[in-house]
């Protein structure tokens, strides 16, 4: 199961650790998903998520400083009773002694944030969805062509670092090669990034290991980048008969979400960069509303009416 230390979220969202006494470095997150621990305060503990981030905002913690000395202690208890991974209060709010006392008695890490509770609630859901997402990795390059993520997938050798080089030489940037770690942040969105070990670097046959960010700057990088387009690259096949219309879109599947996907025969001549670019675009044209394909087959439908209108005239 995926998972997330504690320290790399205290430092990820700039906390303040109010408990620096606890060891948290064996303290995982393993949900994208938090928990404001306004009910348990009422004192309702049914269907209590304890294994998420539980975050105290104003309104939790005007409710916790309204209660008796006699009351905290009994919600406190049954609060700390749970196997809780960590609290965070918002608005740079202190927890009052007896709820420091308890978290450290029971191994429990506060944290504080001067953010206000909405903006920082929605700042970690949206981190943890990326960092706790179904995640496989895929033989392939993934390149930024004009905002579009286009990831080239093909056999070994068939070109695909060769095509991302010159891909770079245009002004797109490079995400990753080789090796594409995909993570399903939505039902909709697939984002692609390079293992740490790989990053900036191209391996081209013959040439060896390049890499890409000394060589071309940093603006020919990029650290992740949803995955739009696919492009698989086959050798050619003179007995295939290959799509040249586009009318209907065919689609490649990663963990279940549905990515347009192009097949393109490889033969000498052929520039791999220009296609890529154009597929891009083309891909991008059609997410704003344009289908060349459609226009072509509106144009020749018209075509064919207007002459059958003038047969009938004759």
């Amino acid at each position: 199961m995926a998972s997330v230390s504690l320290k790399d979220i205290i430092a990820k969202m700039k906390l303040e650790n109010l408990t620096p006494e606890l060891d948290i470095s064996k303290v995982k997150i393993t949900q994208p998903d938090i928990n404001r621990i306004a009910l348990q305060m009422a004192g309702y503990f049914e269907h209590f998520e304890a294994t998420r981030m539980q975050i105290i905002g104003f309104v939790e913690y005007s409710y916790m400083q309204g209660l008796s000395e006699e009351k905290k202690k009994e919600i406190y208890t049954k609060l700390f009773s749970f196997d809780i991974p960590g609290i965070v209060f918002c608005r740079e709010l202190q927890p009052d002694p007896m709820f420091l006392e308890m978290a450290i008695k029971h191994k429990v890490p506060l944290l504080m944030t001067k953010k206000a509770t909405s903006a920082f609630t929605a700042e970690i859901i949206r981190w943890l969805n990326v960092k706790l997402a179904p995640c496989i990795s895929v033989h392939g390059v993934l390149v930024d062509v004009y905002g579009e993520g286009v990831l080239i997938t093909g056999e070994s050798g068939i070109g695909k670092s060769e095509a991302a080089l010159e891909l770079i030489k245009r002004g797109h940037r490079l995400v990753t090669d080789d090796v594409v770690e995909i993570r399903k942040v939505s039902d909709e969105t697939l984002i692609g990034s390079a293992p740490d070990i790989t990053k900036h670097f191209i391996e081209l046959r013959g040439i060896g290991i390049v890499d890409v960010k000394t060589l071309f700057g940093v603006s020919s990088v990029k650290d992740t980048q949803s995955i739009d387009l696919v492009i698989r690259l086959e050798d050619w096949n003179k007995d295939k008969e290959y799509d040249r219309l586009g009318l209907e879109e065919e689609y490649t599947e990663y963990l279940g979400n549905k990515i347009v996907c192009h097949n393109i025969p490889i033969r000498p001549g052929r520039n791999l960069a220009i296609i890529c670019e154009s597929a891009a675009v083309n891909h991008r044209q059609k997410k704003m509303g344009y289908n060349a394909a459609q226009e072509l087959y509106t144009r020749v439908q018209n075509s064919l009416a207007r002459r059958r209108d003038e047969d009938e005239d004759e």
